[in-house]
């Protein structure tokens, strides 16, 4: 039987540059100023392999020891220690994946299609507000219907048009998850909007404004956007057709002629 435990502390530390055998197939491959790394051999369908078990400076003799013969039993059950590693790895990631972090992953990866790169957060900011404060933190292969239900609920009424956006990136994001390979219900927002049923819309008038606040109004659209020009136009074109305002051709300002 070969020999074991043939490593100590001590020799690490004044070894040279080199590989060296504790014995049980771990190895230990030292470097320059006193690096070095651990590694198991292992022989996996008639190919030899080399199972790295960390840094010397981050694991110790007895910490590497212990890994060896934890990947050296999943050997002896006719397993690859390499592939199951790397599968507990995946699955250790996938509850990292979070609503949060998957939901900004697929607005940063639509960004191209929205104005400014979504600058101005209107993409967002219905899932931010409205859904990631009390979801993100949650692993999005976790959230089904009635966790969707549940936070749309308080705006699904009385804010109908933002939970409306909220219910569309949350599709978006599931989708994104989905492309990732990620086990999630494609149909977990549709499934959220049959209970929460059709939304009570109500109709808000927005109040005009006085007439007596307009010409400031117009003199406030200054920045030569496509929109402050679209509403200086549409004052100009309100205003003779109403004949309630006349434009000062001289200051370029919007003066009354009477009183609405």
């Amino acid at each position: 039987m070969a020999t074991k435990n043939k490593l100590n502390p001590l020799f690490i530390k004044n070894a040279k540059p080199g590989k060296y055998c504790d014995g049980g197939n771990l190895w230990l491959t030292k470097g320059e100023n006193g690096t070095g790394k651990w590694f198991l051999r292992v022989t996996v369908h008639g190919r030899r392999r080399e199972m790295g078990l960390g840094s010397l400076q981050d694991v110790s003799l007895k910490e590497a020891r212990a890994a060896a013969e934890r990947w050296k039993r999943v050997r002896r059950e006719g397993k690859d220690p390499i592939k199951e590693r790397q599968k507990l790895e995946r699955e250790a990631a996938r509850t990292d994946l979070t609503l949060a972090k998957v939901a900004a992953e697929a607005f940063e990866s639509r960004k191209a299609e929205l104005r400014e790169d979504g600058k101005a957060g209107r993409w967002f900011s219905p899932l931010e507000l409205h859904v990631l404060p009390k979801l993100g933190r949650v692993p999005i292969e976790e959230i089904d219907q009635i966790d969707i239900k549940n936070v749309l609920a308080p705006i699904w009424h009385n804010k109908s048009d933002t939970a409306r956006k909220a219910a569309n990136r949350l599709s978006i994001v599931f989708k994104y998850a989905a492309a990732l390979g990620l086990d999630v219900d494609l149909q977990a927002v549709e499934k959220a909007r049959a209970l929460l049923g059709k939304p009570r819309h109500k109709t808000q008038n927005i109040p005009a404004m006085d007439w007596k606040d307009v010409p400031k109004f117009y003199a406030s659209l200054d920045e030569g956007s496509v929109t402050h020009l679209a509403l200086r136009l549409l004052i100009l074109t309100a205003s003779s057709v109403i004949g309630g305002a006349i434009l000062d051709h001289g200051s370029g300002d919007i003066v009354s002629s009477r009183a609405a």
